[in-house]
């Protein structure tokens, strides 16, 4: 599957802007990943793109998000470790990823609803401004972006062999090349 037959099945599967625009994140988050660790950026990439393609038929049943969305893909031809990446980004099954590319898809979700939401609280609510120090800072306060599961976020270590800083360092750099494409 191309980049762009995917961004067309995420239009045609997902109705709600913002969960483009996160699908569109975590695309960007993978990106950035894949070439930090010289892994391919375009699979990598399709990963992200297309890991909540069910969810708008899935959201009320937080065990069938992912099965559906894997099958639907492997029907589709969709690269089988992309189809595993995207089963196991859900962590409500219990399946440990296993793959650097898995592991990725796991904790890059998650940071992406942080990164937006400390660039929301931000005046001027722009990622260009919003640094690696103010995406910590929210990180450590509980209360902030409770759906940004900060025990998934903190896997980047010990599953990626990536220290925090770095992971929030790629993590917002990849989203700010992107900022425009998803109004921040």
């Amino acid at each position: 599957m191309t980049r762009d037959e995917a961004f067309n099945l995420v239009n045609q599967k997902i109705q709600t802007k913002n969960l483009v625009y996160h699908c569109l994140t975590v695309e960007a988050v993978m990106r950035g990943l894949a070439k930090y660790f010289g892994e391919d950026k375009d699979k990598w990439g399709l990963a992200g793109l297309l890991h909540d393609i069910d969810y708008e038929e899935t959201k009320q049943d937080m065990h069938a998000h992912s099965k559906l969305g894997s099958e639907m893909l492997k029907k589709l031809g969709v690269d089988e470790d992309i189809c595993n990446a995207v089963l196991k980004h859900n962590e409500a099954h219990g399946i440990a990823p296993k793959t650097q590319l898995e592991k990725a898809l796991f904790v890059a979700d998650p940071i992406t609803g942080l990164i937006v939401a400390a660039t929301l609280v931000l005046p001027c609510k722009k990622l260009a401004d919003l640094t690696v120090e103010n995406v910590l800072n929210r990180f450590k306060e509980k209360s902030f972006a409770k759906g940004a599961n900060r025990e998934i976020i903190n896997q980047c270590e010990p599953l990626l062999h990536l220290p925090l800083e770095k992971f929030v360092e790629i993590s917002l750099k990849s989203m700010q090349e992107i900022a425009q494409e998803i109004g921040l």
